[in-house]
């Protein structure tokens, strides 16, 4: 009776793909998933934490919120396996997507995912508050979604494929000609912590929407730091799932 029930409520919340899904994920065949929701299949990991992001993503729908205006550009950052991209790649078909990933197996797989949507840009970085600093990805207990970063000595050598370089919200601004920021969702595990530590008076005063998920769980600190930084602009604020959403009243 439970396997009919979920065999239902695939079909209510994903139409004539419910059956599909229900079996690919129960059969452990998530290859090739197809969603009305996207235009594209998608490629997850069985038996990790793609699943339960997929389901979250698509059938919770933790990044389906209304906005007061149409968004031109979106900053990624904890992208993962470019889920949230996809989402947001097909709400919205004409936005620039910019899609920050420092975890190399996630990256890759994030690439395949997105190979068919040109306005999805992949950046292997850490995003942080300094640009061009070394830092190393380090697994948590949360799977593949839930890796984090930390500092790391110079010794190590730039080989190592789990060291990168971290990039800012300015950094990426400049690079991308972005006088504004849309839609800013940071999912980073901890290390919003160091985002909203310093230099976010900039591109803070420039976003007209920030979706976020904290993680003090992870990096005592990340909710004081978050808050006091957020604390010096005119945001509402409502919640969705994991995420808070913020919305800027001064650019709306």
């Amino acid at each position: 009776m439970k396997l009919l029930m979920n065999l239902y409520r695939h079909i209510l919340i994903f139409g004539k793909s419910g059956f599909l899904v229900f079996w690919r994920v129960k059969n452990k065949h998530t290859n090739d998933i197809k969603i009305s929701k996207v235009r594209t299949p998608i490629s997850l990991r069985s038996g990790t934490s793609d699943i339960p992001l997929f389901y979250e993503i698509f059938w919770k729908n933790e990044y389906d919120f209304s906005l007061p205006f149409e968004p031109v550009n979106v900053i990624d950052a904890g992208a993962n396996i470019g889920l949230a991209a996809l989402f947001f790649a097909n709400k919205y078909p004409n936005t620039k997507i910019i899609s920050i990933e420092p975890e190399k197996s996630n990256f890759d797989l994030m690439r395949t995912n997105i190979n068919d949507y040109p306005n999805i840009i992949p950046l292997r970085k850490g995003l942080s508050n300094l640009s061009n600093q070394k830092i190393k990805v380090y697994e948590s207990d949360k799977g593949k979604w839930g890796f984090t970063t930390g500092s790391v000595s110079e010794s190590l050598h730039e080989e190592d494929e789990r060291v990168i370089s971290t990039i800012s919200i300015d950094d990426i601004m400049a690079m991308y000609n972005l006088a504004y920021l849309d839609i800013v969702k940071v999912d980073i595990e901890g290390a919003e912590k160091e985002l909203f530590e310093s230099n976010y008076e900039n591109w803070l005063s420039k976003t007209r929407c920030l979706v976020i998920e904290l993680h003090d769980r992870l990096q005592l600190g990340c909710s004081k730091n978050f808050f006091n930084a957020i604390g010096r602009y005119n945001f509402s604020l409502s919640q969705k799932g994991e995420n808070l959403i913020l919305l800027n009243q001064d650019l709306l």
